[in-house]
């Protein structure tokens, strides 16, 4: 995998914990995996929210304005 063994990937993997701590690295992950999977479905066109506006129906019946009180 691009030329690095076990002992540079080691390497890296240490140095990422020492930045980062490892209570912030599954965050980091959690948010990395959300990025890649909306970027995913946004690149595919599926869109999720429909953000079209909807057309209101008005009840042409009896309201508060036409009480007779």
């Amino acid at each position: 995998m691009f030329g690095m063994g076990p002992m540079e990937l080691g390497i890296i993997l240490v140095i990422i914990v020492v930045l980062f701590g490892a209570k912030r690295l599954p965050e980091i992950g959690s948010g990395f995996g959300k990025a890649i999977k909306n970027f995913k479905s946004g690149i595919s066109g599926d869109d999720e929210i429909d953000v079209t506006p909807e057309k209101e129906k008005v009840d042409q019946g009896d309201g508060p304005a036409s009480n007779g009180a």
